[in-house]
């Protein structure tokens, strides 16, 4: 599967602007600030219905515009699919796939897949378990529809059981049979959750080990382990003993909504004992392990959208892993950079043609062929 064609309108800093892909290699290069970036967000979007940096729809919106369109060409088999997104300020968004508006966005999951490696995914590290549950689940859900119904209905019946709690703490009282019910159905929402989130997890480890140990040559030792409440016990057996604490606390403080993952360099917390360089070797190997846990569940090869890749990275860890996103092995690639000598070097070392576009003044134009020539 490869993106052929994109068109961006009001998207970010581009007030109009028109790419047309190769089903391999694609570079887009320019200064800092220049949109990038942007191009590989916008494929994104298309494939996940939402911004991969900015999740306020409203927020991707050209300055002093009221809307943005997305459209493209996605063929899948030799098929063309045309997908359409438009975003107005104050209505509802529009997706369409072959012209025909989709009722709900979660149909669109997981048929155009994408995996995006940005400086972004630090937060992965860096930040809280929501993080790393919502980029577990939104891997899971592109596969499993049922996971991602049973997730939604988790969440709402938490919202609910949380609503209940504050409301008897602010009345002063407690009703052990209105929380019993919500209880019931958090339980069978999450028991399903947490075995999903286990078994995709106990499939996704030693993925991501293979692809760490490539990268850094066998020289360090990671891991990455599932924690959950739910591994320690009955979960239903763990709201009764909870109770008395969830009625202090005004909240559920129990359930897959506390969920981690802890990552783990040499048995130690990557966060605090990582180098930048261990750090970004570690969410690569992530992210292409979500590539290949994905190909192998859906069948098809996502985009791979590597923005800023090369930063923090040694030249070595760059070429190894340049000549491994170049091979059949991966499909369409798009990638940022601010060096076009760079670039050429990269490719040229490995013997690997690619397409590159030079971005700067909100404007994508691609680079004269006999500027990009790679001499074996």
């Amino acid at each position: 599967m490869f993106v052929e064609k994109i068109a961006l309108v009001n998207f970010k800093n581009y007030q109009e602007a028109e790419i047309n892909l190769t089903s391999e290699i694609n570079c887009f290069v320019g200064p800092n600030g220049a949109g990038k970036t942007n191009v590989l967000d916008a494929v994104y979007y298309m494939s996940m219905c939402k911004s991969y940096m900015n999740p306020i729809d409203s927020q991707n919106i050209r300055f002093e515009e009221s809307f943005f369109v997305l459209q493209g060409t996605w063929c899948r088999s030799g098929k063309n699919d045309s997908l359409y997104c438009a975003i107005k300020k104050g209505k509802k968004k529009v997706f369409k796939k072959n012209k025909v508006v989709y009722e709900k966005l979660a149909e669109h999951i997981g048929q155009f897949p994408a995996v995006m490696i940005s400086p972004y995914d630090r937060n992965l590290i860096l930040e809280g378990s929501e993080v790393r549950r919502k980029w577990i689940d939104g891997i899971i859900s592109q596969f499993n529809r049922t996971f991602l119904d049973q997730l939604i209905k988790y969440g709402k019946v938490l919202e609910q059981r949380n609503a209940l709690l504050k409301n008897m703490f602010s009345h002063g009282f407690f009703d052990r049979e209105g929380i019993e019910v919500w209880d019931e159905q958090l339980v069978r929402y999450g028991e399903f959750v947490h075995q999903e989130r286990k078994k995709f997890l106990g499939d996704f480890i030693p993925i991501f080990e293979k692809y760490y140990q490539w990268l850094s040559s066998n020289k360090e030792q990671v891991n990455l382990e599932y924690k959950s409440q739910l591994l320690e016990g009955d979960f239903r057996e763990m709201l009764k003993h909870a109770e008395k604490r969830d009625q202090r606390k005004q909240y559920s403080t129990v359930g897959i909504h506390k969920d981690d993952l802890v990552f783990t360099i040499n048995e130690h917390p990557i966060k605090k004992f990582g180098s930048q360089g261990q750090q970004k070797s570690y969410l690569i190997a992530l992210k292409l392990a979500q590539f290949e846990w994905l190909n192998l569940n859906l069948g098809m090869k996502p985009v791979l959208l590597l923005d800023d890749i090369f930063d923090k990275l040694d030249h070595n860890r760059v070429e190894r892993l340049m000549e491994m996103v170049s091979n059949h092995d991966f499909g369409q690639v798009l990638i940022t950079d601010t060096d076009i000598d760079r670039i050429k070097s990269i490719f040229q070392n490995i013997n690997t043609p690619f397409k590159a576009f030079n971005v700067n003044d909100n404007s994508i134009e691609e680079f004269e062929t006999n500027k990009l020539e790679i001499h074996g």
